[in-house]
């Protein structure tokens, strides 16, 4: 068996300086908690909204239905992960409190190119484009499908934010 050295082992300074750092942010971290403080940035202005609703078709899609007229705005098939994911998230939130799928989601895009599906009835919100920019636009077409023309849309004013918005 080797032995170990004196020059092999971490010095007791930098152990005890780990140690005081760690407690140090655990003590931070809880006092935010604690405290209820709000450390998300804050969200900018909406400039467009949509009331939708979601239901499985009999193929074993998905129908996203414009709450305020009724009109189917597109249907998903097949395996739609992070759609699917995302609903059933929010699903579960509303199963938990007693709730219906019976009243719709609202769909925000923000001035800034941030795109929020809220549940108004639980509280519950996806920040979408937190997923990345594949899986933000899946809804960011849902926003835009209400009739705006492209000379409406613009960018994002931040590259990585993956939807376009609807100037006000």
């Amino acid at each position: 068996m080797s032995e170990v050295s004196v020059h092999d082992q971490v010095p007791r300074g930098a152990l005890v300086g780990i140690g005081i750092l760690l407690a140090v942010s655990l003590v931070a971290v809880t006092a935010v908690r604690v405290s209820g403080i709000d450390v998300r940035v804050p969200d900018a202005e909406a400039v467009a909204t949509r009331d939708l609703r979601f239901e499985d078709t009999p193929a074993g899609g998905v129908a996203v239905i414009d709450a305020s007229t009724g009109r189917v705005l597109e249907s998903f098939t097949g395996e739609q992960g992070f759609l699917r994911g995302s609903l059933r998230a929010l699903a579960r939130e509303r199963k938990a409190h007693g709730l219906g799928s019976d009243l719709p989601f609202q769909l925000i895009g923000r001035k800034d190119g941030r795109l929020t599906l809220i549940d108004n009835a639980t509280g519950a919100r996806i920040d979408l484009e937190s997923f990345g920019p594949t899986n933000a636009g899946v809804f960011a077409r849902l926003l835009l499908d209400s009739g705006t023309s492209t000379r409406d849309i613009t960018p994002p004013q931040s590259a990585s934010l993956a939807t376009q918005t609807v100037r006000p």
